[in-house]
């Protein structure tokens, strides 16, 4: 028979960092708001958060990496809100920042979760800052919870001979 090994949602032990693009604050406010909320709400002290800010979405790869650098931290939330204009802007910024975070991802000793919203519209972002689709903060932040409990397990597994 199988095992199973997955993360679950109990408190974790560590230290977690949101990294959030200040670019359409009224949407990435609403996000970390949601993240922490969540955060604390499944054990993770207030002592234990540090949320730092990058102009906009575009730097948050970037940003994220240097957190990820200090290993000061078992998981990591990143978070913002790109919303489609007139140009192909969006499409720039919200692919480099989703390769960029993967990357980050891929390579980190920490959990690293993408709560970065691409909406067609702010309608849509506002929505999923807590509106109508939940909050996506939040969701990153469950997801972050998770992800470090199941780093925690792999971490606990015998070591295989080569």
């Amino acid at each position: 028979m199988p095992r199973y090994i997955e993360g679950d949602f109990l408190p974790p032990k560590g230290r977690f960092a949101i990294c959030v693009a200040r670019f359409n604050a009224f949407i990435t406010e609403e996000l970390v708001k949601g993240a922490v909320d969540t955060l604390v709400r499944h054990g993770v002290a207030d002592g234990d958060i540090d949320v730092f800010r990058c102009p906009g979405t575009y730097e948050l790869p970037a940003l994220t990496r240097r957190v990820s650098e200090t290993r000061a931290y078992v998981g990591i939330v990143t978070l913002g809100a790109v919303i489609r204009g007139g140009t192909p802007h969006f499409d720039y910024v919200s692919g480099e920042c989703t390769k960029g975070i993967g990357q980050v991802a891929f390579t980190s000793q920490a959990a690293v979760t993408f709560g970065v919203l691409t909406c067609d519209t702010v309608e849509q972002a506002i929505d999923r800052a807590g509106v109508k689709a939940g909050n996506k903060g939040s969701e990153a932040a469950l997801a972050c919870i998770e992800m470090v409990n199941l780093h925690a397990r792999l971490a606990a597994l015998p070591q295989g001979k080569s």
